[in-house]
């Protein structure tokens, strides 16, 4: 029989409860902290005419305009956060079987890089790199005969992640899956002169029933054929999970994430615990949505819920949380 390497006093010399008896003695022994500082504010930007438009599925969500992108960006300054992410409605784009629009230099993500930077400087700016929400398929890469074709693919979107970086993107996000990605952005990068810009690879993102109304957001659903499980991962796979992340740190990613978030907390910690690299981890639509609404029936107290779960994310050993909750939180933990 082992020996445990700490065998604590029995009771009554031993009391827990004295670590727990007041306030003061349980900030003092927190075994984590959360602050405005780990948060990111995922932000849907349109190309519509309106300023605000909200999104049904996510109450208190709204897709932005570039100057409401602007906006929302010198808030989260001001409350301590960061980064925001930026991730496209693009109805008034053409769609077509390559993503066309992913690539224009005008197009909606560059104009909001643009005002971002202008009105926030100090603000990281992480912008989406994927192709689903330009393609009239809802697919994250090139789709020919019914088949997403990776190679093909990947050309897309190094283009992609460049035209974010010349925009003045600080982080690109590879959120497609295709095998590779990680290699064809970080040299296209390096070969503009851009080898500063921070990649952060979705490195272990699921095939998830989690993302329908972030899907509604950016309007991808009404287009998306099939489902994505020939890319991203099987959810009943963990050991998957550590071969991607050790592939995209080699072609060099600078950070990693885990997508989603809350049901993939052994994810979070098997990867920060492995790695020691920034791990991200995203608090999803799907999540985000079912937390407001039992909110809104009063069945979760909403200050504490929202708290308790972005802890959750750093108790498992996330660097940081993508959140649509980050400025209502940012706004609890400066009180």
């Amino acid at each position: 029989m082992s020996v445990p390497p700490f065998a604590p006093a029995p009771f009554p010399l031993a009391r827990p409860r004295r670590l727990r008896a007041q306030p003061w003695i349980r900030r003092l022994v927190a075994e984590t902290t959360l602050s405005p500082a780990d948060l990111v504010w995922p932000l849907i930007v349109h190309d519509g005419a309106d300023d605000r438009v909200p999104v049904p599925s996510m109450p208190g969500v709204f897709r932005l305009s570039p100057s409401e992108a602007a906006r929302a960006a010198v808030q989260a300054r001001d409350l301590g956060i960061p980064m925001v992410a930026l991730f496209p409605n693009v109805d008034g784009a053409i769609k077509d079987s390559i993503g066309s629009g992913a690539t224009d230099p005008d197009g909606l993500i560059p104009d909001c890089i643009r005002a971002i930077k202008d009105a926030a400087p100090e603000i990281g700016v992480m912008t989406d790199v994927a192709l689903d929400c330009y393609t009239d398929h809802g697919h994250d890469g090139v789709l020919e005969d019914g088949r997403i074709l990776n190679d093909a693919s990947l050309d897309r979107l190094s283009e992609q992640a460049f035209i974010h970086a010349h925009a003045g993107a600080d982080v690109v996000a590879p959120s497609d899956m295709m095998d590779g990605r990680i290699q064809a952005v970080r040299e296209a990068l390096e070969a503009n002169g851009f080898q500063d810009t921070l990649i952060l690879s979705y490195a272990a993102k699921y095939a998830s029933a989690f993302y329908g109304p972030y899907r509604d957001a950016v309007g991808s659903a009404r287009a998306l054929t099939g489902d994505k499980k020939t890319y991203q991962m099987d959810f009943a796979n963990s050991d998957e999970a550590l071969r991607e992340v050790a592939m995209d740190i080699a072609e060099g990613a600078d950070a990693v994430m885990v997508k989603p978030g809350l049901p993939y907390l052994d994810i979070v910690r098997r990867v920060s615990e492995t790695f020691r690299v920034p791990t991200f981890a995203y608090q999803v639509s799907g999540e985000y949505a079912m937390v407001r609404a039992a909110m809104a029936n009063g069945w979760l107290d909403e200050d504490r819920a929202i708290l308790e779960s972005l802890h959750a994310f750093k108790r498992a050993g996330a660097a940081g949380v993508l959140t649509y909750f980050a400025p209502q939180a940012a706004r609890l933990l400066g009180a």
